[in-house]
C-alpha cells in the first residue's frame, strides 16, 4: 500500500491578496481604578532572551446565533474590566537597579486596534496555518512598539471579515507574561466576552518573588543552553523563510515505527517529532560533524513547584534545558539516539532548576541562551488557544502566529491543527534560511518514505 503524507503541499495558486481597514489605535485602560505601584519582575522574566514581543492569533468562524453582535465592541468591553484583575498588563515596563525590570502599574492601557478586511474566511483555503498572507496587516505593530520598555505591553487587532467572521490577532510582551499566563488572561476575557465570567474563574497570581535570585546565588545545573560560543555563522544567515509541516496519525506512526518498541511506548508525541525534526534539521543545515549542535525543550515548570502559589501564576515559569551532540553523530545515528537526549534534557527541570537559572541570570549579567547550532521548541497543543471561545465558537486556527522568536529564527511551535481531510494533528511551525528549507522539507518526506517501505 503506497503510504500518503501531509507534509506540505505546494500551492500553485497566486498568493492571497487583500485590503485591511484600521481605525487609529487606541489605549484600553482597566474598567475601574486599579492599584498605582511598581511591581518588580523575577530573574526569569528578565532574561535577554525572553526581551522580545511574540504574536499569537485566532480565526473564527460566522455564527448565525451571534447575527448582530459586533466581536469588537464585544472584546473591547471584555479586555477592559479583565484588566481589572491582570491590571499590572495595562502598565509599561521600565528599567531598574543592576540590569532588572519594573512595570509601572499607571493604567496606561493595552494598544486595541479596529479593523475591517475585504476577505472571507473560506478564502484562506481549507487548512489555514501559517505563514499567513499580510499578516503584518492582521496585527499592526506601530514603529517604535517593538521596544520592551515604554511600550504597550498587549497589543490587540480585532479584523472584521465579509463573512461575518473575525481575526483576533495579540502581541504580547515576554518579560511579563509566557504563553500560560496569556492563556490565563484570555481565558478570563472571553469568558466576559460571552456573558458566562464577571471575574477570573482562578485568582491570577503576581509572585515574582518566588523566582527571583537566591541569597547567596547557588548556580546548581550545568546549563548548557546558556553557553556562550563565538562561531555564529549559522545565526547570521539571511532570506529565512517560514513553513508549517503537518503531522497526521499516519505520519507520527511512520516515525514512531523507527523506535524500538519500550521507546516508543514511553516516549511522548512531542518528543518523538522534536527528535525527528531535529535530525532532519541538522541534517539539512551540513553543520561541521563534529561540532556541537543543540535543541531546547521549552518545559512548563509550574507543577514542579511544591508551592500550589504557581498554579495561577502568569509571569514566565519555564527552562528550556539543551539536549546537546555532535552534528554528525546526531545525523547518523537512529533516532532513538536523539529521543533520548530529549528525554533527559527534559527531565532535569525542576524546582530546584528553575531557581539554578534565576540564580544564574543575577550572576552572570542576564545572558541570552546559547544561539549558535541551535533551536528553540514549544509545545502548544495543551495550552488551549484553539478552545478559546468569545461567543463564536472556538477558534479554527488558534495560536502561534510565526515560527521564531524576537531576532532569533530557529524556534519551532507545535501547533493542534487539522488538515484538509479533518484529521487532527500537530503543525510544526519552522523557520530556515530558503536553500535551507528546500533540503529540509525533501529530508522530512524523503525519510517518512523510507520509513514506509521497511513497515
Amino acid at each position: 500500500m503506497a503510504f500518503s503524507h501531509d507534509l506540505e503541499v505546494e500551492s500553485s495558486s497566486p498568493p492571497l491578496v487583500f485590503d485591511v481597514r484600521r481605525s487609529e489605535p487606541e489605549l484600553v485602560a482597566p474598567a475601574k481604578p486599579t492599584p498605582r505601584e511598581n511591581k518588580l519582575l523575577s530573574d526569569i522574566d528578565t532574561q535577554a532572551g525572553l526581551r522580545i514581543q511574540i504574536p499569537i492569533i485566532q480565526f473564527y468562524r460566522n455564527n448565525p446565533s451571534m447575527a448582530g453582535k459586533d466581536p469588537v465592541k464585544a472584546i473591547r468591553h471584555a479586555l477592559a474590566e479583565t484588566l481589572v484583575f491582570y491590571y499590572p498588563l495595562a502598565g509599561r515596563i521600565k528599567d531598574g537597579p543592576d540590569g532588572s525590570l519594573v512595570v509601572d502599574c499607571n493604567e496606561e492601557g493595552v494598544m486595541f486596534i479596529e479593523a475591517d478586511a475585504d476577505i472571507t474566511l473560506q478564502q484562506f483555503g481549507h487548512t489555514i496555518k501559517p505563514p499567513f498572507p499580510n499578516f503584518e496587516e492582521l496585527l499592526y505593530q506601530p514603529p517604535g512598539s517593538e521596544a520592551v520598555t515604554n511600550t504597550p505591553i498587549f497589543i490587540i487587532q480585532v479584523t472584521r471579515l465579509k463573512c461575518g467572521g473575525f481575526i483576533l490577532a495579540l502581541r504580547f510582551n515576554h518579560t511579563i507574561v509566557d504563553g500560560v499566563g496569556v492563556f490565563q488572561f484570555a481565558t478570563t476575557m472571553a469568558g466576559i466576552a460571552r456573558g458566562v465570567l464577571q471575574e477570573p474563574p482562578f485568582e491570577p497570581l503576581w509572585h515574582r518573588d518566588l523566582l527571583r535570585a537566591r541569597d547567596p546565588p547557588r548556580v546548581t545545573f550545568n546549563h548548557r543552553e546558556y553557553e556562550q560560543l563565538t562561531d555564529s555563522g549559522d545565526a547570521v544567515q539571511q532570506n529565512f523563510e517560514q513553513r508549517s509541516f503537518f503531522f497526521g496519525p499516519a505520519e507520527t506512526a511512520a516515525i514512531r515505527a523507527l523506535l524500538p518498541r519500550d521507546l516508543d511506548q514511553h516516549a511522548t508525541t512531542f518528543e518523538v517529532l522534536t527528535s525527528y525534526v531535529w535530525r532532519c534539521r541538522t541534517r539539512a543545515l551540513q553543520f561541521n560533524p563534529k561540532e556541537d549542535v543543540r535543541m531546547m525543550c521549552i518545559v512548563d515548570a509550574r507543577d514542579k513547584f511544591k508551592s500550589a502559589l504557581l498554579t495561577n501564576y502568569y509571569g514566565s515559569c519555564f527552562g528550556f534545558p539543551a539536549a546537546v551532540a555532535a552534528g554528525g553523530e546526531l545525523s547518523s545515528e537512529p533516532l532513538e539516539y536523539a529521543v533520548r537526549l530529549i528525554q533527559k534534557a527534559r527531565s532535569e527541570v525542576s524546582e530546584e532548576y528553575v531557581h539554578s537559572v534565576a540564580d544564574l541570570m543575577a550572576t552572570s549579567g542576564r545572558p541570552l541562551f546559547t544561539v549558535v547550532r541551535s533551536c528553540l521548541v514549544l509545545d502548544t497543543t495543551d495550552i488551549g488557544f484553539r478552545d478559546l471561545d468569545l461567543g463564536w465558537g472556538k477558534a479554527v486556527y488558534g495560536g502561534m502566529a510565526v515560527a521564531g522568536a524576537g531576532t532569533f529564527p530557529a524556534v519551532n511551535f507545535h501547533v493542534p491543527s487539522q488538515n484538509a481531510k479533518g484529521e487532527e494533528g500537530i503543525l510544526v511551525l519552522v523557520s530556515l534560511p530558503s536553500q535551507v528549507m528546500k533540503i529540509f522539507a525533501k529530508e522530512l518526506d524523503d525519510n517518512l518514505v523510507k520509513t514506509n517501505t521497511t513497515i
